[in-house]
């Protein structure tokens, strides 16, 4: 698509940044480092929710299933768990264990705990509750939770532990929330409802003790997911997750400027934005889209995307887990605006009754896939604005985004850097120039503080003045707009060829694909070859042949990237934050590649795929 912006990246910038914007710029020394950083941003989340929670007092907030809770509700809900926290379980800002462990699926009273830790200056851990046993409990002990929320499932697996866990911890109580959906009672827990239900002091001394929360204090720490070892915690300031609040307002201002338009001063009449909440709140997206507050908030990290949604007054629908169809009616019910997630959840409501509908924001990762699935999202729904981005935990998941013209003319890019975010390309040491491909940097006041109880770790990813090496490959082009080839680890090295596997799953993916993955085979020769594991619709099964796919792949990509093999398989597996587990796929892929060698394969047609593989 080729398009002529009204105005240049520069002046959209000088516009979005002036004095007196929300977006306003200043340039101050964060932790030793000269920052520009966001001059209006709020101090801390508990000044956030404190001003969030009175404007927006009356409107709807939080939908799921038969509960609905206004703004006030949320907050008076909130305002109660913060004094039992504080009463009951000794949760005072300055202790030097201020923990607080949340690992549930999402709940309303999720996002309660969560607000009533920032009044009192406490920090959240947010765990993936789909961790396995053993990094589960990593999680609560080394970060030293004094206090543990669950859910009924959470509590089932870990009753065992939970005497092990609550001494390794220190943790002073362990309550479990809704605990009417399992059991109801545990050893070592207490259904959290009792213990509301029981506490009769006044909330509203939390207010009266304010705890003089300042931008550089613990905000947040929330796991990596990883696909090898433990998950890292990574830990982050006040400043540095409310950045990516302001962050998410980029994208969608940018593209109205863009496009000549001024961006519009909300109005008491308009509608009330919503958003469709299905992924888990403690999950963050490598690669993932960005948001935008000012009609409806994209999806960027989950959390964010609350963030975002409360920043503008937005309702936020919650769904158990995902179902297209459950979905579909929600939107449609809540009269919601924007949704979003990994690009299996975009495919599914594109083919949903939900065609038609009036959505006005669309959003999915920075998958191989995008560039069709926005296709088919435009057809789908004539009316929405598809926005794009990049961001991971480390940085509090935004650092470059972009919507609208921009992203139509660039699918396959990931945005352009955040007002407050620098972008740069390294190969062996050296930043290179426009157009090359390295390692991307990220710096900025997002950047997390460091990985928690890890500084070893942390000094290995983020240099001494501020960098972010991501281990994510790419290229900026001559505007500066981002595009993501691959993870380090990931990259195909075939007889001296560098072949990004997402350019070799964005040729493969087509009507039909479901997942893509392109991994290595071992070669004698060369080194390596591309393989290719896919799986496919139900109804498509039987229907798509290896030989199809590999011929698709030749009219699409260069001889030395063609897949010399593809294996279908009914899922990809995933680790429990969703991410594809390649390191299990190339065993995969190398066993049946061998296979293929000792028989033989096809006979014919494996000596024609090595002799094009090795003439390419």
């Amino acid at each position: 698509m080729s398009w002529h912006p009204k105005r240049t990246l520069a002046e959209v910038d000088a516009i979005l940044c002036a004095p007196g914007q929300p977006l306003e710029l200043e340039t101050i020394l964060v932790d030793g480092r000269v920052q520009r950083v966001y001059k209006n941003q709020w101090p801390s989340v508990r000044q956030f929710w404190l001003w969030s929670s009175a404007e927006y007092a009356n409107k709807t907030y939080l939908v799921f299933e038969n509960q609905r809770y206004t703004y006030k509700e949320v907050f008076d809900r909130s305002l109660k768990s913060a004094a039992i926290f504080r009463d009951v379980y000794g949760i005072r800002k300055g202790e030097a264990q201020l923990e607080v462990g949340i690992c549930s699926r999402n709940y309303p009273e999720y996002t309660v705990s969560f607000f009533a830790c920032h009044l009192l200056g406490a920090v959240p851990v947010l765990i993936n509750a789909w961790l396995p046993i053993a990094p589960l409990i990593h999680c609560l002990t080394i970060t030293q939770c004094k206090l543990i929320i669950l859910d009924s499932e959470r509590a089932d697996r870990l009753e065992p532990e939970i005497k092990k866990i609550t001494k390794e911890a220190g943790a002073t109580g362990v309550v479990v929330m809704e605990s009417h959906e399992g059991k109801g009672n545990w050893k070592g827990m207490q259904p959290w409802e009792t213990i509301v239900k029981n506490y009769k002091e006044d909330p509203s001394k939390v207010l009266q003790n304010d705890p003089k929360i300042e931008h550089e204090d613990n905000c947040l720490i929330i796991f990596t997911s990883g696909t090898t070892g433990l998950p890292k915690g990574v830990l982050s300031t006040q400043r540095q997750f409310l950045t990516n609040t302001l962050n998410a307002m980029v994208a969608r201002r940018r593209a109205l400027l863009r496009r000549g338009e001024n961006i519009p001063a909300p109005s008491p009449q308009d509608p009330q934005p919503g958003i469709l909440i299905a992924v888990p709140f403690f999950s963050r997206h490598d690669n993932i889209a960005a948001g935008d507050s000012l009609s409806s908030p994209l999806l960027s990290s989950t959390q964010a995307s609350q963030m975002s949604a409360t920043l503008g007054g937005g309702k936020v629908a919650l769904l158990r887990k995902w179902n297209p169809k459950e979905a579909a009616r929600l939107i449609r019910e809540e009269k919601l605006t924007t949704t979003g997630g990994v690009p299996s959840m975009s495919v599914d409501l594109i083919e949903s009754d939900l065609k038609g509908y009036p959505l006005e924001s669309m959003t999915h990762g920075g998958a191989p896939a995008a560039a069709i699935i926005a296709k088919r999202a435009r057809a789908a729904f004539p009316d929405v604005i598809l926005s794009q981005g990049y961001g991971m935990t480390e940085c509090n998941s935004i650092a470059a985004s972009f919507a609208g013209d921009d992203y139509d003319a660039r699918p396959t890019s990931t945005g352009f850097a955040s007002p407050v975010n620098d972008l740069l390309i390294v190969k062996d040491g050296k930043a290179v120039p426009r157009g090359e491909i390295g390692e991307i940097w990220i710096r900025g006041p997002n950047v997390m503080k460091g990985y928690w109880r890890d500084q070893a770790t942390t000094d290995k990813a983020v240099t001494k003045d501020g960098w972010l090496m991501s281990g994510d490959i790419g290229l900026l082009d001559e505007e500066g707009f981002l595009y993501i080839r691959d993870r380090i680890k990931d990259i195909i090295i075939r007889g001296g060829e560098n072949i990004d596997s997402s350019t070799v799953e964005n040729a493969l993916f087509s009507d039909g694909i479901m997942e893509v993955a392109a991994v290595a085979v071992p070669d004698e020769k060369l080194g390596e070859l591309v393989a290719a594991v896919v799986s496919l619709k139900p109804e498509y099964r039987g229907k798509i042949t290896e030989q199809a796919l590999i011929a698709l792949a030749r009219t699409r990509l260069p001889n030395f990237a063609v897949p010399v093999m593809v294996v279908f398989q009914a899922e990809l597996p995933h680790n429990p934050a969703g991410k594809v587990l390649k390191s299990d796929l190339r065993e995969l892929a190398r066993r049946e590649w061998g296979e293929k060698r000792t028989k033989g394969g096809s006979g014919q047609t494996l000596r024609l795929r090595l002799d094009y593989c090795e003439s390419a």
